[in-house]
């Protein structure tokens, strides 16, 4: 018999940061540390069972097949980020030239989908005792943002909500987990 082993466990918390890298490598990156949370469903397709039963007796069964076909990420955040909001729906956002601050954004036509695939990468802090020994960084391939709405109520923050479809292309795995000493280094927009 192999011998019985421990292994070592991690301690994640927070949501430290979330990185939206496009497939297309002439946009860059967006990083967002703004109080975030992200919920992360598995997406999945089952084939049923298949029993084969003569006279009340199983004489063959092919077991019930469940396969991940991706993630429906949704991204809640305090503030609103129309950099965000454009990559993962398309649109147009206008920005003053001199300060760079966003003066507009038109979404894309009703029933055109212009967002543009890439990869969300999430950041959760390892922590050791009270010490970061670390960050887990969870990759998932092949995003596209669900179109975004925006509501307002009298004396409340927007908290807002961006869904996300993770999906894998033929081959590749559903997300990627890699273990840095730091978060990526970010400049002010």
């Amino acid at each position: 018999m192999p011998e019985i082993t421990k292994p070592k466990g991690m301690a994640l918390i927070d949501c430290a940061m979330i990185v939206f890298e496009p497939d297309d490598t002439t946009v860059a990156p967006i990083a967002i540390t703004s109080g975030t949370k992200l919920g992360v469903e598995q997406q999945t397709k089952v084939n049923d069972a298949v029993e084969l039963v003569i006279k009340g007796e199983s004489i063959a069964k092919k077991p019930e097949q469940t396969t991940v076909t991706g993630h429906k990420l949704t991204l809640t955040d305090n503030l609103v980020i129309m950099d965000l909001i454009q990559m993962l729906q398309g649109g147009i956002l206008t920005k003053d030239e001199t300060s760079k601050k966003v003066t507009g954004y038109t979404p894309p036509v009703s029933g055109k989908s212009e967002g543009k695939p890439g990869t969300l990468k999430a950041y959760s802090a390892i922590m050791e005792g009270s010490t970061t020994a670390g960050y887990s960084c969870i990759a998932y391939p092949h995003c596209i943002g669900v179109p975004v709405c925006m509501g307002a109520e009298d004396n409340v923050f927007q908290v807002n909500e961006y869904t996300i479809n993770s999906t894998p292309g033929s081959g590749q795995a559903a997300y990627a987990m890699t273990i840095v000493d730091a978060l990526p280094t970010v400049t002010a927009a």
